[in-house]
């Protein structure tokens, strides 16, 4: 990563030097989550001088903290979101094709433990949003539910239709089941295992569209003199920005980014948090059977027993949050998790060393006031929004967003923009390849072929191995390591020296926290131990020109928000090799 020295002495990565060189644009987007850099690919798609930035990492926020699902959301049907629904699963099928090397079904099994349950109650949840007394599904209103939910997949028939199974080979698929289960229905949505890197590649595409800028760790802090001031967090430098539209995408903080602004109290936000542990269980990863566990607890809410990278998460909680303050998962969201899956997998011990990872975040919804949680809207919309500091800037806001929609709600941002640009659309992102997705081999056969025409003097394993993690993007690294020699890491064989120096320059790494949280595996798996993070900043520091004291400090850093925000020590994580 290149640096630019400032008059102050002080050393600016490329991309802030940059924002500082060219001090405007005619669209500035403050949010670096992934509905930002989908806006942030499409603007550049159509040639707009745009910029983003973002106050920490990118997908470092509620982007973050995903259940890693791509789906249409067959529990939005209970709140009536039928057109949310028929975008979910078009965004979905979509998503299959153009992302294919992130993307993937994803089979999925109801546990079912009754007939008729909650028959009377789902029509007072329908219409009034209000949980009542909790009632479980029974299996009449999930054959309902779930054939609806087949008729919004007419369209492309992506994934296979549902199928329902009575008690006796439900228990022969998944004998470790709760036995008091009869029947059990199975329907593919999709699942996407490596959610940072996807919307990296979205990054990437906007970055390879034309001109344009984008940089984390930049804070959008205050409006002054008609431009808004930015703030790199590494240096603290301040600097003015202008722009003819401002698109706040900042997810559960637009409320305090519009006020930060000069906006008095904005109230778009009412978000509620979602956390999610990561467990190291290789009885419940084998009785899972392959597919998601999607269920209703007793309580009412829908939770998930997911296998994930050799490992089984389990989510989410639904809770009023405070953007204000950090996201985390609690010991009592723990125990709720636990009792869960002995819900369902009753013969099954869990216990908090099996824990290798724990996360949380914020979902960005709109306010809601006495709407139950579980029925607030997961739609999205945009607000204008007049900002008095800023009198001849168009502000935008954007309430709302999710994973599995963030093409077409990029798409709809950037129209939205486009318009008060008086600009016309050039490109469609609808069947436009994503990133590490573009031609990629769909068979073995073809999977083979593109091994041998980009392996050079690699071996097949190890280019394969790279293809499964970058998609076809893995060409370009694959060229820089022929440069060098593949040497792996000592505390972590399947990575290798040139492949960690290649992630540090090329893909916006700032600290030490971005390769292991969302660069790499390796805190969700609960492979950090003290020896490997030595060894990354390391290699890190050699590529960003660190010197001792800041490699130190990002070790230090790194071990103290895996502590805080994800509750784990590197002893426990050390039990846990990846």
């Amino acid at each position: 990563m290149a640096r630019t020295v400032d008059p102050s002495g002080k050393k600016l990565r490329a991309e802030v030097a940059e924002l500082r060189l060219r001090p405007s644009a005619d669209v500035l987007i403050v949010g670096g989550g992934i509905n930002g850099l989908s806006t942030f690919r499409d603007l550049a798609l159509q040639g707009v001088d745009v910029a983003l930035v973002e106050r920490g990492d990118f997908l470092s926020g509620a982007s973050s903290a995903s259940s890693h699902m791509i789906h249409g959301g067959v529990r939005y049907l209970e709140n009536g979101e039928f057109r949310l629904v028929s975008e979910s699963v078009h965004e979905r099928n979509g998503l299959l094709r153009t992302a294919p090397h992130y993307v993937r079904p994803l089979q999925t099994t109801i546990p079912i433990y009754s007939t008729f349950g909650g028959l009377l109650s789902a029509p007072l949840r329908f219409l009034t949003h209000k949980s009542g007394a909790p009632k479980e599904r029974g299996a009449f209103l999930i054959k309902v539910g779930l054939s609806i939910y087949d008729s919004f997949s007419r369209d492309g028939g992506a994934v296979p239709r549902h199928v329902f199974h009575a008690r006796k080979r439900s228990l022969r698929d998944l004998p470790r089941l709760n036995s008091r289960v009869k029947y059990t229905a199975t329907y593919y949505d999709a699942s996407v295992n490596e959610p940072e890197r996807l919307g990296l590649d979205v990054l990437a595409d906007g970055l390879a569209a034309g001109p344009v800028r984008a940089a984390n760790y930049v804070e959008a802090v205050r409006a002054e003199g008609g431009a808004i001031v930015l703030r790199d967090a590494e240096t603290g430098i301040e600097f003015p920005f202008t722009a003819k539209v401002l698109v706040n995408a900042s997810g559960p903080w637009t409320d305090l980014t519009n006020e930060a602004l000069g906006k008095k109290s904005s109230r778009l936000m009412g978000g509620t948090k979602g956390s999610h542990i990561v467990l190291d269980n290789d009885e419940l990863l084998a009785a899972t059977g392959g597919r998601e566990i999607f269920f209703e607890n007793d309580d009412g809410r829908i939770v998930l027993i997911q296998p994930i990278k050799g490992r089984v998460m389990v989510g989410t909680t639904d809770l009023e949050a405070d953007p204000r303050e950090p996201a985390l998962c609690t010991e009592e969201e723990v125990d709720y998790f636990f009792n869960l899956v002995s819900h369902v997998f009753p013969t099954i011990t869990l216990d908090r060393t099996q824990i290798v990872y724990r996360f949380s975040g914020i979902r960005p919804l709109p306010a809601h006031e006495d709407t139950q949680p579980g029925f607030v809207s997961r739609d999205y919309r945009i607000v204008e929004t007049a900002m008095p500091a800023l009198p001849d800037v168009h502000a935008l806001s954007l309430v709302g967003g999710k994973w599995t929609t963030f093409r077409a709600l990029g798409e709809q941002l950037s129209a939205a923009v486009l318009a008060k640009l008086g600009v016309s659309r050039t490109v469609s992102t609808v069947n436009l390849a994503i990133g590490g997705g573009r031609d990629f081999p769909r068979t073995p056969d073809a999977r083979t072929r593109w091994v041998e025409a980009h392996r050079d003097a690699m071996s097949r394993a190890r280019a394969d191995q790279l293809l499964t993690r970058y998609g076809t993007r893995a060409a370009e690294l694959i060229d820089a390591i022929a440069e060098v020699r593949d040497e792996p890491l000592v505390n972590d064989a399947s990575y290798s020296r040139a492949e960690i120096t290649h992630l540090a320059r090329e893909e916006h790494v700032v600290r030490l926290l971005d390769l292991v949280l969302r660069r790499t595996n390796h805190a969700f798996t609960g492979g950090v131990t003290v020896e490997l993070l030595a060894e990354l900043s390391e290699i890190v520091g050699d590529a960003l020109g660190w010197d001792e004291l800041r490699r130190a400090d990002e070790i230090l850093q790194t071990v103290e928000t895996l502590t805080f925000s994800h509750g784990m020590t590197l002893e426990q994580q050390e039990q846990h090799p990846a």
